[in-house]
């Protein structure tokens, strides 16, 4: 026993970067068809599903810039801290919430952040789901891993027709299972998603002509709005083996409105050139929590977030992967407290709705400072 659990703590561990405290906890105490259906497929089983990319060395998907998960030698302060963080990462409250109505037309621009990285985009009439996790927890397992802190604020029963799905990457905090399969049965819109994503789908019977795959420049038009898959600096991974399938950010354009979705990501200059190529961007949403020193390459701190949205062109930054799960050891309001100050500095407008906030028109929107509620 001893020996296996070494691969199972390395897994947890790598997990710390991206989407779960506690994976080696499920590989540990859940086996059978259930725990390898939530890991996903893999193209390594069938090499004509191999992909290509300028990005894809044959065997695993790499970062333009070097880009290190965890060293090795800052585990024993990472150790220390898993046992000595306590509730640091929980609000003192309950979080509030909001219940949004999707009564009448897709609006022009329109954003529900539905909480951490999920959010239901509404750009020039069409309408596009971001990351959508329903799931308690994100986690190969129900029963293990990091649990909501709030309920998801909107019924998955609630939600409109839906135009596209996107995915950011392929840790579980971004992708779940049970939720791709209530899309999968209820919705028929495509699912838009980077490089090698698309085993996962498959693999969860999502039938293939709803997956579109794609590389970072590459797009997809639905309706009026182009969905194009965008840069990232980040890592994927859902099981013991890592970068088998690619991450990204995505530009949404239509006609008269644009917005960009950050999903999950370290900071890269590279971010500037997509600006560059496809902006300005009326809306940001950007990745604000999660972060650490320990793994300062694949996530953003909340002065990188507002950096990332001045190098996209951004014009209203909404502040995403906070509040809903403690995947890192500051504390809950710490993210949103840095990003304020800093915005604040560098003269950019932030939107920080309740979760399940339907907000149209975010030029105009206001905003209670309900994080200071809980």
């Amino acid at each position: 026993m001893a020996s296996a659990r070494i691969p199972v703590l390395g897994s947890a561990v790598r997990w710390l970067g991206g989407s779960a405290l506690v994976a080696g906890a499920g590989f540990l105490l859940h086996s059978g068809s259930g725990l390898r259906t939530s890991l996903g497929a893999s193209w390594r089983k069938d090499p004509v599903a191999r992909p290509e990319s300028d990005h894809f060395d044959g065997t695993t998907f790499h970062n333009l810039l070097p880009s290190s998960v965890i060293d090795p030698v800052s585990m024993p302060a990472i150790a220390k801290a898993m046992l000595t963080r306590g509730d640091i990462g929980k609000p003192t409250g309950p979080i509030p919430l909001a219940t949004a109505s999707f009564v009448g037309p897709v609006a022009d621009l329109a954003v529900t952040w539905l909480g951490h990285a999920s959010a239901l985009l509404e750009i020039d009439g069409v309408r596009v789901l971001a990351d959508p996790v329903w799931s308690d927890r994100v986690s190969p397992s129900q029963l293990v891993g990091p649990k909501r802190m709030h309920a998801m604020p909107v019924r998955f029963d609630e939600i409109p027709p839906l135009d596209a799905i996107i995915i950011s990457h392929d840790h579980y905090d971004h992708l779940d299972l049970d939720t791709v399969e209530l899309l999968r049965d209820h919705h028929q819109a495509p699912f838009v998603v980077p490089l090698g994503v698309g085993e996962h789908l498959r693999g969860w019977n999502v039938p293939d002509d709803r997956i579109i795959e794609l590389d970072w420049d590459q797009s997809h038009t639905v309706g009026t709005v182009t969905l194009t898959c965008t840069q990232a600096r980040h890592f994927s991974g859902r099981g013991l083996s890592r970068n088998d399938t690619l991450w990204s950010s995505w530009a949404l354009a239509g006609p008269r409105h644009r917005v960009f979705f950050g999903g999950d990501t370290g900071y890269t200059p590279e971010f500037a050139q997509i600006g560059a190529n496809y902006g300005p961007f009326d809306l940001t949403l950007i990745p604000i929590g999660a972060y650490n020193e320990h793994w300062a390459d694949i996530h953003l701190n909340p002065e990188e977030a507002v950096q990332t949205h001045l190098d996209v062109q951004g014009g209203i930054l909404l502040p995403i992967h906070w509040a809903t799960f403690d995947l890192a050891f500051h504390s809950w309001v710490e993210p949103i407290t840095r990003l304020l100050d800093s915005a604040e500095k560098a003269g950019v407008r932030v939107l920080i709705p309740r979760p399940g906030q339907r907000v149209e028109d975010p030029e105009t929107a206001t905003a209670d400072e309900w994080w200071r509620l809980s």
